[in-house]
């Protein structure tokens, strides 16, 4: 068990890495920006969540994360200068896909250090979207948990559908791929179909 979930956190890891590539290439930054982007984003969230759980961060005695990083910016920068059609939205797929693996690798890793079912949600939570968050930031935009369609809901949803499976007495990748795909699918949704939580409305107006 412990193997699986080592692959699938460096998938998530992976994936990560080349949703922050992306958002490189989109603002046409040089080598040394796709690394830096390519690296926050993969490991950013999961970083914080584990000082906050003070336990030791992972990647700091296991160099794999490394190199699935450089794997997954390497092989995304092959991609793009081979100049293959990339759809408008495969920054955005790339993103919900590793959002969903975060989630449920961070809710996991929280659970396994004695925290309540909620506290492991919001853990998963974090570890989803803080990453993104710090690439965001660094390309000077609005980071996506902030605005468009459900982002953090999504993380939310994921946690919640993998902590009832498990406290339901269903088997751990069972609830694992299940909240997965809960979190990927409620993300996809919300890219496709606008899904969002309005509150201001497009109307209202500041005055002066």
């Amino acid at each position: 068990m412990e193997l699986f979930l080592h692959w699938f956190d460096l998938l998530g890891i992976a994936v990560f890495a080349a949703s922050g590539t992306l958002a490189a290439w989109r603002k046409q930054m040089d080598g040394f920006g796709v690394i830096v982007l390519a690296t926050v984003t993969a490991v950013g969230g999961g970083t914080i969540r584990d000082v906050i759980l003070d336990v030791p961060v992972i990647w700091l005695s296991n160099n794999s994360y490394f190199y699935a990083i450089f794997i997954a910016a390497g092989a995304t920068i092959l991609l793009v200068r081979k100049r293959l059609t990339i759809p408008n939205n495969a920054f955005q797929i790339a993103d919900a896909i590793g959002l969903a693996f975060f989630v449920i690798m961070g809710a996991q890793k929280a659970l396994d250090h004695g925290t309540s079912a909620f506290v492991a949600i919001m853990m998963g939570a974090m570890s989803g979207v803080c990453g993104g968050m710090i690439r965001d930031v660094l390309c000077r935009e609005i980071p996506l948990v902030f605005r468009g369609e459900l982002y953090a809901v999504t993380c939310i949803f994921g946690g919640l559908v993998y902590t009832s499976m498990l406290a339901a007495g269903v088997g751990s990748a069972t609830a694992m791929i299940s909240g997965m795909l809960a979190c990927l699918l409620l993300r996809l949704a919300a890219i496709r179909w606008h899904l969002t939580i309005p509150v201001f409305g497009r109307s209202g107006k500041i005055e002066k």
